[in-house]
């Protein structure tokens, strides 16, 4: 099968009034967009077989752009390939380069960290495969700064594009990992695939993630960035679950846009976290996940976090268990992160999530809870929350829910935070089960304004309850 070259990249639209991106740097020329249709359910799938120019056809390109070319051949099968990648991106190739990785398998079996590229040209076909030695790993993968999660490669850098072709893949080897943690969260240096730190001004696509060994990537500092065409398939093939194989989180970012990704995993399809915003997140498609996030917030005591202007549009879900979610700690701190905390501040607001399709959900499609606290503390305290929700719009739902559901939703907000505030539910037909019966029950605690649904279990608060307004946010 000939290789297809990708002829331009997209520029992300201005939203809120945000600028477009810098343009990257311009791809090979010849070429149309690959589009390589995969199996959510083969996570290991074989790939057709790729004819990738050979060296001197990249030489003439780099030499036609004036770039440096770093054309990276695995070694032999017994060899660690991380030195070579290394090389080339921390030394030969660091800036203004082309770097090649042409396959077809490269063996993974020691950290990376390649943190300060610049205006470099990345293209993978082959497949990055991390080694299954759990103990070493656990040895060396690196913190990235955020509870005790940790990574075994750090990226970075400015002017970075980053082109997978449809067949560039990062494997995890996963499942050794799933049958480890036996359903156990958020253990101590249980490693994600990649944490993508102080990335600006750059263009992933066309990449593919499978069996990641615990959260698939982290974006944290980072902004101005589009990822496209992101395939993530994190599943195992045994009793135990992939629980915390989250497809992507964010924080501490700003203008990232997501579109056209297909993610089957056991955790957030797409988790915003603190101080993440103006996030978009357009045309793509889950399998099996818990749903879209925003959140856990609040989580460290006196820690003030926010998350606004998020924008999803045009989201198929299929087999989750919610479609959206809010999350925050509890006003009262129980134990210590990352099982324990609370007691944190800030708001989320500013949310719009339109033309959802839901294809069963096996809880309630929406959830507000303030509830978050230390294992065996959970629905304790829910009412002390200081962290403020509000400005949320969920427009032009659509699809079922599994038979057995009642509710549309459950609103479990905050009375220390003053409740919730202006949120909106326009166009909602979203079936119970597979009938022509609209799911339209909603359970509120402390909803402030709010219109498209009648709550149930509450009568609504006063306008200025909690001593907030929609200027806060």
């Amino acid at each position: 099968m000939k290789c297809l070259w990708l002829a331009a990249l997209a520029t992300v639209p201005a939203v809120w009034g945000l600028s477009p991106l810098r343009s990257t740097p311009e791809s090979t020329p010849e070429a149309n967009r690959l589009s390589l249709q995969v199996s959510p359910g083969l996570p290991h799938d074989p790939q057709s077989s790729v004819d990738v120019p050979n060296e001197e056809a990249w030489a003439e390109v780099a030499t036609r752009k004036k770039r440096k070319l770093c054309f990276v051949r695995p070694g032999a099968d017994d060899e660690d390939d991380a030195p070579r990648i290394l090389h080339a991106l921390n030394k030969e190739c660091r800036s203004k380069s082309i770097v090649v990785l042409p396959g077809p398998v490269y063996s993974i079996r020691s950290p990376m960290n390649t943190t300060h590229l610049d205006d470099v040209e990345l293209h993978q076909f082959g497949r990055l495969h991390w080694s299954p030695d759990i103990e070493y790993w656990l040895s060396v993968s690196m913190p990235v700064g955020f509870q005790n999660q940790s990574t075994v490669w750090h990226f970075g850098g400015k002017w970075v594009t980053w082109e997978g072709h449809g067949f560039g893949t990062m494997d995890g080897n996963g499942q050794v990992w799933y049958d480890w943690a036996h359903g156990r969260g958020n253990l101590a240096h249980r490693p994600m695939t990649i944490n993508f730190h102080g990335l600006k001004d750059s263009t992933l696509r066309g990449l593919r993630f499978v069996q990641a060994q615990m959260w698939t990537m982290n974006i944290m500092y980072s902004r101005n960035l589009i990822l496209d065409d992101i395939y993530v398939n994190n599943t195992s093939t045994s009793e135990h679950n992939t629980l915390n194989t989250d497809g992507v989180d964010t924080m501490y970012s700003d203008n990232i846009t997501f579109s056209r990704w297909s993610v089957t995993n056991g955790d957030d399809a797409v988790a915003l976290k603190a101080n993440s915003t103006n996030i978009r997140l357009y045309d793509s498609e889950f399998w099996d996940s818990t749903g879209i996030a925003i959140g856990s917030m609040g989580q460290y005591k006196d820690h003030d976090e926010h998350i606004y202007n998020f924008h999803v549009k045009n989201v198929t879900m299929h087999n989750v268990i919610r479609g959206c979610y809010f999350k925050s700690w509890t006003g009262v701190q129980t134990g210590y992160p990352p099982n324990g905390g609370g007691g944190g501040t800030g708001y989320a607001g500013n949310v719009l999530m339109e033309d959802i399709v839901l294809d069963h959900t096996r809880m309630e499609p929406l959830l507000i809870t303030q509830c978050e606290s230390y294992n065996g503390h959970g629905g304790e305290n829910c009412f002390t929350s200081k962290f403020r929700i509000g400005n949320i719009t969920w427009r032009n739902w659509s699809g079922w829910t599994g038979t057995s559901k009642e509710r549309s939703a459950w609103f479990k907000c905050s009375e220390a935070s003053g409740g919730c505030h202006n949120v909106t539910v326009e166009g909602w037909n979203v079936k119970k089960g597979r009938t022509d019966e609209t799911l339209d029950l909603w359970h509120c605690d402390n909803m402030n304004e709010h219109s498209g649904f009648k709550c149930e279990g509450q009568e609504d608060l006063d306008s200025t309850a909690g001593g907030w307004s929609e200027d806060d946010l």
